[in-house]
């Protein structure tokens, strides 16, 4: 697919492109121009047959596994869980699971992120983390390592040396893959996760705890933590805020500031605004909030981060927004160099660069 992809802007600039400025006498000026344009060509169509079927692939190719050993892998993740070590697991059965998670399964994935088979069921959260690994095999600088957490974490080491962070905050934190390499970078931090999913928090906790970290998992609405008034010395999510409504995204930033102590940092990986790439990327990447389920993803994309972040409370000043480059994809000396704004990251595209943003409380 990522080689397909590469081919169809090439045939966009060659044939689409070229019939969309003879008909117009102008460049598109936006992926919404470019999709209309792109919507009856044969490429196109045939790509996006391939990369809806690729998505679905992604989770069958796991589910008849993770089906077959669902009760065992549950009974793993508990007997873990039982075992005395470092963090907490705290769920909420009375929860209510919001829209954006019930209204339709994101990302094609059965049952989205929350459905429960059994008590004490962790398969949703087995074919999240196995099929996720299965869609990022041919991304070469995408890994189950989480990569955009270590690069978040060296990012602050390098461009805020003496910010030294003792308690840390994942909204949407999943399965929590980007949540325990910050405890790599920061050895003394301990670690607080949020879902509204218990599957993905069983798997989590069991994970965290088998690797002998200390985090604490929490079922919970991120517009609503039950967490005090400047809990936290950093609050980070990854890829969590396009898959929200814009109002659910503004509640999220109101409680991400409350919950910080003053002089604590706020820090999102997402997706780059339309402003930060060209129109056929814009094209590119809104394909998901048409095909696979995330009708969120190109409104949030318009989103103005910096006034967003202002409303919810930030000091205006405080805001940042950048690539930054993936770490381990270039030297250490070159990772400091971009994130202390010495030498640009990578552009945007297939893992090589991460897109933040955040404030200073």
């Amino acid at each position: 697919m990522v080689d397909l992809a590469q081919q169809m802007r090439r045939h966009y600039h060659d044939s689409v492109e070229l019939q969309f400025r003879e008909k117009q006498g102008r460049m598109p000026h936006s992926g919404t121009e470019i999709r209309r344009a792109m919507l009856e060509d044969a490429y196109f169509k045939a790509w996006s047959a391939l990369r809806y079927s690729a998505q679905e692939q992604t989770w069958w190719s796991v589910q008849p596994q993770v089906e077959r050993n669902a009760a065992q892998i549950s009974a793993e993740a508990a007997a873990v869980a039982r075992r005395r070590g470092p963090g907490s697991l705290r769920l909420d059965p009375k929860l209510a699971m919001p829209r954006d998670v019930t209204a339709m399964d994101i990302h094609l994935m059965p049952g989205c992120f929350h459905t429960e088979y059994s008590p004490g069921d962790v398969s949703t959260a087995a074919m999240y983390w196995h099929g996720t690994a299965v869609f990022s095999a041919g991304l070469k600088m995408r890994h189950n390592g989480g990569g955009v957490a270590r690069s978040i974490a060296h990012f602050l080491k390098c461009s805020r040396p003496d910010f030294s962070p003792k308690h840390l905050l994942d909204i949407g934190c999943s399965a929590g893959n980007q949540l325990l390499p910050y405890l790599d970078v920061y050895p003394e931090l301990i670690g607080h996760g949020i879902d509204v999913s218990a599957p993905l928090l069983r798997y989590a906790h069991a994970r965290a705890r088998s690797l002998g970290y200390p985090v604490h998992y929490s079922q919970q609405d991120a517009r609503s933590l039950d967490y005090p008034d400047a809990s936290f010395d950093l609050v980070v999510s990854s890829f969590f805020l396009h898959e929200q409504s814009p109002s659910t995204n503004r509640k999220v930033l109101r409680e991400a500031y409350r919950v910080l102590r003053p002089g604590g940092i706020m820090v999102h990986m997402e997706l780059p605004p339309t402003n930060a790439v060209d129109p056929y990327y814009n094209f590119y990447l809104d394909w998901d909030a048409y095909y696979n389920n995330e009708p969120h993803y190109a409104s949030f994309r318009k989103f103005d981060l910096a006034t967003e972040c202002a409303k919810a409370g930030f000091a205006s000043d405080s805001f940042f927004a950048r690539r930054i480059p993936n770490w381990g994809t270039v030297s250490e000396s070159e990772f400091a160099e971009s994130a202390r704004g010495e030498r640009p990251a990578p552009e945007h595209g297939n893992g090589a660069s991460w897109y933040i943003f955040g404030a200073v409380r």
